[in-house]
């Protein structure tokens, strides 16, 4: 697959995971105190089912293009602090996989039935800083240098 190919994929992945993480903590939290607690919790109920069926698939394009993006720079990865670049790289790879580790601790936990409330807004929040910096660091590592 082109590198072009990849980078669509991902990008449009990217966009669609990083929104639903924004419209989440920055609206969902918005709206809360204002709507009510039993319609938050049909909201978050439904949305939480559509996320359930989509997430899967949009992580896995994710993932999959962005590990087989990085694997042209395996070397520079060899050698994480040889760069700016290899270096940056580095740490949005590991909030990467990060936020992976957050969206699998969140899918055991639903699995089990140990979800709560409190755990989904801590990963939320969790994975809302997280892909900040991954964005910032998508550019950053291609603008700035030492």
């Amino acid at each position: 697959m082109s590198h072009f190919a990849l980078l669509t994929l991902h990008l449009f992945a990217a966009i669609l995971f990083v929104g639903t993480v924004f419209f989440e903590v920055l609206v969902l939290e918005g709206i809360r105190k204002r709507v009510g607690p039993d319609a938050m919790r049909k909201v978050e109920t439904e949305i939480g089912w559509r996320a359930r069926r989509l997430m899967p698939f949009v992580i896995a394009v994710l993932y999959m293009a962005g590990v087989t993006m990085a694997w042209q720079y395996r070397e520079d990865l060899a050698r994480p602090l040889d760069s700016s670049f290899a270096t940056l790289l580095s740490i949005k790879i590991a909030l990467a996989a990060s936020v992976l580790a957050h969206f699998i601790t969140a899918v055991i936990l639903g699995a089990r039935g140990k979800l709560r409330s409190r755990h989904t807004k801590v990963i939320h929040l969790s994975v809302f800083f997280h892909v900040v910096l991954i964005v910032f660091l998508a550019k950053a590592m291609f603008y700035i240098s030492w």
